[in-house]
């Protein structure tokens, strides 16, 4: 199945029930007087986050979705049927924007979490509403509302503490099978990973965090050379970086400068999220003699002019992961105490994930633009569609 994370749909609510003009006829009764009913109320449309979900792939082959319509009213009083909403279930993680007003209407982030992206139409008023003591025989009644109609952009970004980037071949995805129970595909060849995987990371009894392995990046991702960088975004909810990069490349390119261009695409994706904590993982380090490694990584650090943290492993052995992953911890921790014990600090933060959402939506539409503009100057037909991008994907159990 395709791996899809970004659909565009219609919703449309259900219109009101309009209200009934009806007079009370009984044999003997001369004057029974009004007895219209009021109509129902349309259905709304909901969208709730299910954790069973993954992708958005079946907003690809339907995306209009309305709402049941409300009943009108009837004869002795009798109320219409109210329009049974329509819920539909998204993945979790998915964000929700109004293509016409580029407003965020929502983030669903959590299982059964449900959001309100249409109201239904409100009921009309049937003529028993408007007697009174001067007005006997009301011919008055309103007509039902017409329901709230939408179109919708369906964004999903995958829910991770952590995540990878790196160069193709930098042993992201060996790192993540090292330690936890996620099994994405490893090969000898660039490209491997063609969409993000997660993996929730056990360091003891109920400590654990989430991390997420994209695609590798290369130099000019950012004008679409490689798989791009539609994927970047995925990180935005990220709290920490891990910058994994190959010490021994079988190419014998230099690992500073692969560390150098990973950070300008990265720069050039958002400015916020090239600024989030970042750390580098020296990885492969088994391929070095070992007299020779601390030597070797000292280097590619000086290089680099590199203040951060620093950590050296050899994914596929899986020596050097267990200090990572506590230290990870430890840091992911700390991060969500003073969040909780520092209002400003948390407001800093929802702040910084906002205008990462906001610089990775901008410069995906654009570069979706250039796509565009680049098809109709090679004289290409003009029907360019978002699934010209998606890749296929076998998810496998853990």
């Amino acid at each position: 199945m395709k791996f899809v994370d970004e659909a565009t749909i219609i919703v449309e609510a259900g219109k009101g029930g309009h209200g009934c003009l009806s007079f009370r006829r009984e044999k003997y009764v001369p004057k029974g007087g009004p007895d219209g009913g009021d109509g129902g109320d349309g259905g709304s449309v909901y969208l709730e986050a299910d954790g069973s979900l993954n992708t958005l792939i079946d907003y690809r082959f339907q995306r209009k979705y309305k709402a049941q319509n409300g009943e009108p009213g009837a004869g002795r009083n009798c109320t219409g049927t109210k329009g049974e909403d329509m819920v539909l279930p998204v993945p979790v993680g998915t964000t929700v924007v109004d293509m016409d007003t580029h407003e965020v209407l929502g983030d669903l982030t959590r299982e059964g979490q449900q959001l309100k992206v249409a109201q239904g139409g409100f009921h009309g008023l049937g003529n028993t509403r408007f007697k009174s003591s001067v007005n006997r025989a009301p011919r008055q009644t309103t007509k039902g509302s017409e329901g709230e109609a939408r179109n919708l952009r369906l964004e999903l970004k995958v829910l991770a503490d952590v995540g990878l980037l790196g160069m193709p071949n930098a042993g992201k995805s060996t790192f993540i099978r090292s330690v936890s129970a996620a099994r994405p595909k490893v090969a000898d060849y660039p490209f491997t990973t063609l969409v993000p995987n997660l993996g929730v990371v056990s360091v003891q009894a109920h400590q654990s965090f989430v991390i997420a392995d994209i695609p590798g990046l290369i130099e000019g991702a950012a004008e679409g050379a490689g798989l791009g960088i539609r994927f970047l975004k995925h990180l935005v909810r990220t709290r920490l970086l891990l910058h994994l990069v190959d010490v021994a490349p079988y190419d014998g390119s230099s690992p500073a400068d692969a560390v150098r261009a990973i950070a300008q695409e990265l720069e050039k994706f958002s400015e916020t999220l090239a600024n989030r904590p970042r750390w580098l993982v020296l990885n492969k380090v088994d391929m070095i003699a070992e007299e020779d490694r601390d030597a070797h990584c000292q280097v590619i650090i000086d290089e680099l002019g590199w203040d951060g943290p620093v950590f050296r492993i050899s994914a596929i052995t899986g020596e050097g992961t267990k200090p990572l992953v506590q230290a990870v911890m430890r840091w992911i921790e700390d991060q969500a105490q003073e969040e909780a014990e520092n209002p400003d600090f948390a407001e800093e933060e929802a702040a910084r994930r906002q205008r990462m959402d906001e610089e990775a939506r901008a410069k995906i539409e654009a570069d979706r633009k250039a796509r565009r503009a680049a098809r109709r100057d090679e004289g290409d037909d003009d029907d360019f569609d978002d699934d010209d991008y998606d890749v296929e994907i076998v998810y496998a159990p853990e």
